[in-house]
């Protein structure tokens, strides 16, 4: 699956459809089992007494030239597809947001707020990621919004292909939403577009301040920051000022949201933004 992650050979990712009971593995375009591990830490003496010998310094160099190689085309692939992807949501006129953040950051918590606060106004269905279990998906389901759920496996992030096969089985219909939510990590999901139109990174008050700071890469693909769980400020350590600050220095274009998905506040900004990215969607839609 990913060079970069190290995500384990074996590892078989499977869709479950929930409207239908169904549970596929998922196949690649080769037939093959989706996710592909591949091993590359290499053994080898790290001192500096320069006692290598030249076969053994030119397979080194081969193997990391192996390696980049490699990566290089897996990601080319998936943002090939991820286009594909893209351009089949432009003309649905389909928002497609992509949801990351590391594991308990309360984006399940923040879904189904939102789907249960907008259901009169925005049509919206989910795409669930996690290695394993469909409880997220049964949450996302009790508000009524229909959802499929992908499994990883050891995988440790969506990709692009998987969401294709996603979205056969869910059939988004047209000016809708589809929400993506990740797998909980904060590294690798950064570096696969699956052809949304932007990640949003919720990020916990509860995981420190400094999380931008640590995971730039995440941050400074997102469009949109969500600083969630802010009901508990008065009961922590967090510095909301350095963690816009960290957030900003990174991003200085990130948008970002200040809101408790169990109190409920700021959320009206954070839907009135949703909103407006559909309607001018729907605008673009119809001069296009």
């Amino acid at each position: 699956m990913c060079v970069t992650c190290g995500c384990s050979d074996g590892a078989k990712a499977v869709l479950t459809n929930l409207e239908t009971g169904l549970v596929s593995e998922m196949i690649d375009d080769q037939g093959h089992s989706h996710s592909h591990g591949h091993d590359h830490n290499h053994d080898h003496d790290h001192n500096h007494s320069h006692n290598h010998d030249h076969d053994v310094s030119h397979t080194h160099a081969s193997l990391h030239g192996t390696t980049v190689s490699l990566e290089a085309d897996i990601l080319e692939k998936n943002n090939r597809l991820a286009e594909r992807n893209r351009g089949w949501f432009e003309g649905r006129n389909i928002l497609a947001l992509n949801l990351v953040s590391s594991p308990g950051s309360g984006k399940t918590t923040l879904l189904e707020k939102t789907i249960t606060d907008l259901k009169q106004e925005l049509l919206i269905n989910v795409i669930e990621g996690d290695q394993e279990t469909i409880n997220d998906a049964k949450r996302i389901r009790a508000t009524g919004c229909k959802v499929v759920q992908i499994n990883t496996g050891t995988g440790c992030h969506l990709e692009a292909d998987m969401l294709a096969r996603g979205l056969k089985d869910l059939n988004p219909p047209l000016d809708s939403v589809v929400m993506i939510e990740n797998v909980g990590n904060l590294v690798c999901p950064a570096l696969f577009d699956l052809g949304e139109k932007c990640k949003v990174a919720i990020l916990s008050v509860t995981e420190g301040e400094d999380k931008p700071l640590k995971y730039p890469h995440m941050f400074r693909s997102a469009e949109v920051m969500i600083l969630n769980k802010i009901d508990l400020l008065p009961y922590l350590s967090f510095d909301l000022e350095e963690c816009i600050k960290a957030a900003k220095t990174v991003n200085p274009k990130i948008k970002i949201f200040q809101v408790s998905a169990t109190s409920g506040e700021g959320l009206t900004q954070w839907y009135d933004w949703l909103k407006e990215q559909l309607s001018s969607k729907k605008s673009i839609g119809k001069t296009a």
